[in-house]
């Protein structure tokens, strides 16, 4: 009875042990899921080059070669939130990913938003615009980088409203990102002394944008503001200098544009375009150095849109995080407040921080895109209109309505 005791104490003693060794082995396992739109109207501004962000930001963190094994695996949410909630479901219960990043579309980022909260997950968003991520459905497991629709909106509307641009007409993507985007920047305008005059929505991935520019130039209001982005954005651009509206005297105000989308435009029909971005390739050495080495590796040899450059930026800081913690990456929420802890410190976007409902904080761009004749060589698109500092590129705290900011 004894021996029988003996050999039963010491079974589950090297079972505690094996079980603790897979344990400890396990705290240093990753696997990053890249969530983008893979083919449609946002595959250039993420898609591909969001996943080639994320393997950099693994070979850059330094983790792998310290006995970390860190996996990636990509998916392609299609810009349907029902596709981007399940998927992102079957990553965390069948495959174990820690961390999903990208997920550009707004509609798509709160339906995933949901799930990583549900399964205590982490979602590092660099893609979507919308402010709600951390305002009324903010959660303890997302972290919004790069930049939001408060951003775009101060930028850009309050600018061109202070600048003599005082009455404005909506083109509109019906979908979260839309709303969001008019509705913070129709406050942003109205503070600045302005008003809008009206507005029209498009369906998502609108080809002809004839009839909705119609009622625009109609409108006869001075500012004619792009409430879409990507592939909407280029149409409707296009179209309205084929309609002759710029040189009739109202301005295109994008409220969101890519250097793809410049790029895809070319500069003779995109110059002059005022628009507020966080990122832009040619802003320093480190900037530069990072995006040549990004623009070799892609198939296209395209630079690095923000959103890409907010995907590096944001797994290197959750890296820089695990190894502060010492391991154990899938508890989302533990793992996400001690981000906010650390200060953030990054090539592309400088030192900034993570606000306590999941914003991070770092300077803004007003930009205009330069005429030909000012562009010395290939992707030289920008001119830099203004710095907004990083205590105003987002929304204050106290106007914050994150749940997690109540005591």
């Amino acid at each position: 009875m004894k021996t029988r005791f003996i050999a039963s104490l010491l079974l589950t003693t090297a079972l505690t042990v094996a079980a603790a060794g897979h344990a400890s082995a396990d705290d240093k396992v990753v696997k990053i899921g890249s969530l983008s739109d893979q083919s449609g109207l946002y595959a250039d501004l993420g898609g591909p080059g969001s996943t080639l962000a994320a393997q950099m930001a693994i070979e850059d963190s330094g983790l792998t070669g310290k006995g970390w094994k860190i996996d990636l695996i990509s998916g392609d949410h299609q810009n349907k939130p029902d596709v981007g909630a399940n998927l992102a479901r079957q990553w965390i219960d069948v495959d174990k990913v820690d961390a999903i990043v990208d997920v550009p579309n707004s509609g798509v980022a709160l339906a995933v938003n949901n799930v990583v909260k549900e399964k205590n997950s982490i979602m590092l968003n660099s893609g979507a615009g919308t402010s709600d991520l951390t305002n009324a459905q903010c959660t303890p497991n997302t972290i919004h980088w790069t930049y939001d629709t408060y951003t775009l909106a101060h930028g850009t509307g309050s600018a061109l409203a202070k600048a003599g641009g005082d009455t404005w007409f909506f083109l509109t993507a019906d979908y979260a990102f839309g709303a969001a985007i008019e509705r913070d920047t129709t406050a942003a305008v109205e503070a600045a002394g302005g008003k809008v005059l009206g507005g029209v929505k498009h369906p998502l991935n609108t080809s002809d944008f004839s009839s909705f520019l119609l009622q625009a130039q109609a409108s006869k209001a001075k500012v004619i503001g792009l409430a879409n982005a990507g592939g909407d954005s280029t149409n409707a651009i296009k179209q309205a200098a084929e309609f002759g509206i710029s040189s009739g005297g109202q301005k295109l105000a994008a409220l969101l544009l890519f250097i793809t989308d410049v790029h895809s435009l070319g500069l003779n029909t995109a110059q002059g375009l005022s628009f507020t971005e966080t990122f832009y390739w040619d802003t320093n050495d480190q900037t530069r150095a990072f995006s040549k080495r990004f623009q070799e590796r892609m198939k296209n040899h395209s630079m690095p849109t923000m959103v890409h450059a907010g995907v590096y930026a944001s797994l290197l800081h959750y890296f820089k995080t695990l190894e502060a913690l010492g391991g154990n990456p899938h508890d989302g929420a533990k793992v996400v407040a001690k981000m906010k802890e650390l200060p953030t410190d990054d090539p592309l976007f400088g030192k900034g921080s993570i606000e306590p409902n999941g914003r991070t904080i770092h300077p803004a761009y007003l930009f205009e895109v330069k005429k030909p004749a000012e562009s010395k060589g290939p992707w030289d698109y920008y001119k830099l209109v203004a710095t907004i500092p990083a205590n105003e590129a987002f929304t204050p705290l106290d106007k914050s309505t994150c749940p997690l900011l109540k005591k």
